[in-house]
C-alpha cells in the first residue's frame, strides 16, 4: 500500500529520509491537544478518538502541502468540521435499540471534563459547541474560532455568546433542580 504522505529525499551525503517521520512527529505531538478538543466537542472518548484519527488521516493525505504551513490549525479545522458533519449525520439517522452496556473502553484522556458540563455541552448546537469549546479549551480568538468554523468573525462571536448563556441557563437549572453539587 502506498502511503500518500511519504516521498523520499535523497540528502548530500547520500542518505535517504523520509518525511514519513515528520508527519509521525506531529502525530505523537498534536494527537493529545486534539484529543481533548474533541471530547469537549462530542462528550464521548470513542468519538472523540474517531474524530482525531479522521483528522490526522486527512492531515496525512495533504502532508507534502501541509508540512510547511499550519498543519496543526488545518487538523483543528477538520476536526471541528468533522464533528459537525457528524453531527449532521445522526440527527438523519433513526435511533436504533443498542446493546451498549454503558462501560466505555479505555480511550487515555489527559484530561477529563466535569460530567455535568459535558451534558450541559450537549444541549448546544454542533457550531455553538465548537465556539465555546475552541474558546474556553483552546483559548482562541474570535477570528480563529470564525476559521475554524467556516465562518465569519460575528457569526463565531454569535455562536460563542449564544452558547456560553445558553450552558449558564442549564449549569444554574440543573443546580435548582437538585442535580448539580
Amino acid at each position: 500500500m502506498e502511503v500518500p504522505w511519504r516521498d523520499a529525499t535523497v540528502l548530500e551525503d547520500g542518505a535517504v529520509t523520509t518525511h514519513l517521520l515528520d508527519f509521525e512527529e506531529f502525530a505523537a505531538t498534536e494527537t493529545p491537544r486534539l484529543l481533548r478538543v474533541a471530547y469537549g466537542l462530542t462528550g464521548n472518548p470513542h468519538d472523540a478518538w474517531d474524530l482525531v484519527q479522521e483528522s490526522l488521516v486527512r492531515v496525512g493525505v495533504r502532508w507534502r502541502r501541509l508540512r510547511h504551513q499550519n498543519p496543526g490549525g488545518y487538523a483543528q479545522t477538520v476536526l471541528v468540521r468533522l464533528n459537525v458533519d457528524r453531527h449532521r449525520r445522526l440527527r438523519r439517522e433513526m435511533p436504533v435499540e443498542t446493546t451498549y452496556d454503558g462501560i466505555d473502553r479505555p480511550v487515555e484522556m489527559a484530561e477529563t471534563f466535569d460530567p455535568q458540563l459535558v451534558r450541559a455541552l450537549g444541549t448546544l448546537s454542533p457550531k455553538q459547541r465548537a465556539a465555546v469549546v475552541l474558546r474556553t479549551v483552546e483559548d482562541l480568538d474570535h477570528a480563529a474560532i470564525a476559521d475554524r468554523l467556516g465562518c465569519s468573525a460575528a457569526t463565531a462571536r454569535t455562536h460563542l455568546m449564544r452558547g456560553l448563556a445558553r450552558l449558564r441557563e442549564e449549569l444554574t437549572q440543573e443546580k435548582v433542580d437538585g442535580h448539580g453539587r
